[in-house]
């Protein structure tokens, strides 16, 4: 069993669905973001729901699955494109059991289940991640890329380098389970 990872109990705020989100986060436009439960942002994560299709209403902007963890310093903005002279903000959707390393960039279109992105990578405008594939760290996957499920992709700019085993999908989510649980309030 893993040692416990200790967090301070004033820098997090824990909402009822168990979501863990850094004090020292900056979360721009949070009625635009949804978070699924038991999912931590770790100080100096920016996550950009404030960056949306203009237009009435609420827009979900960003939304993430179960289990997800993004790192230390983590950019997570939406795609945008100009269409015929209009300037449009695109969702991000991720999905359960994603772990994203920390000052990662991520602009992608969608995230599937059981991803892991390395730190220092720089996911693209409009990538599209399928379940249980793997980016190294140091990787910059170029805009419109997509990563085929089961794959490792690596270096700069990102390329295929291997398949994954079939056990990805058990081993990542033992990992952000585990990761999770261990994720503990230091009490004073």
């Amino acid at each position: 069993m893993d040692a416990p990872v200790y967090y301070s109990k004033a820098e997090f705020i824990e909402t009822d669905t168990g979501n863990k989100v850094s004090r020292r986060a900056t979360i721009a436009g949070p009625q635009n973001i949804i978070l699924g439960g038991k999912t931590i942002i770790s100080s100096g994560a920016i996550i950009r729901g404030d960056l949306r299709r203009t237009g009435p209403g609420h827009a979900v902007v960003i939304s993430l699955g179960r289990y997800c963890l993004v790192g230390e310093g983590c950019v997570m903005r939406p795609p945008y494109k100009t269409y015929r002279g209009n300037f449009n903000y695109y969702p991000m959707k991720i999905g359960d059991y994603v772990h994203i390393g920390a000052n990662t960039v991520v602009e992608a279109a969608t995230i599937g289940n059981h991803v892991v992105i390395g730190k220092n990578c720089v996911i693209g405008k409009f990538t599209i991640i399928k379940d249980c594939a793997q980016v190294a760290d140091n990787t910059v996957i170029p805009p419109n890329t997509v990563i085929p499920a089961l794959a490792l992709f690596a270096g700069s700019p990102g390329r295929f380098v291997e398949d994954l085993p079939e056990s990805t999908q058990e081993m990542v989510e033992s990992q952000t389970k585990q990761y999770y649980s261990r994720f503990q309030p230091l009490e004073r």
